[in-house]
């Protein structure tokens, strides 16, 4: 019997994956704690992925 063929990955290709970063703001407040925000990927919304069928018309457009 042969095993099922895994699930084709969907990862999101404008970010990798990597959905969240931190980004330093360039300054400490007054207390010394670093300033930063939080900057999701535009395109999956900072989850990392994308639907299936989003990911398969952004291939198909770059064939």
């Amino acid at each position: 019997m042969t095993d099922r063929a895994p699930a084709p990955a969907r990862i999101c290709p404008d970010c990798d994956g990597f959905a969240s970063a931190a980004v330093t703001l360039g300054g400490r407040d007054r207390h010394g704690h670093l300033r930063t925000i939080t900057v999701h990927c535009l395109r999956c919304h900072g989850t990392g992925t994308l639907r299936r069928g989003l990911l398969a018309s952004r291939l198909e457009v770059a064939a």
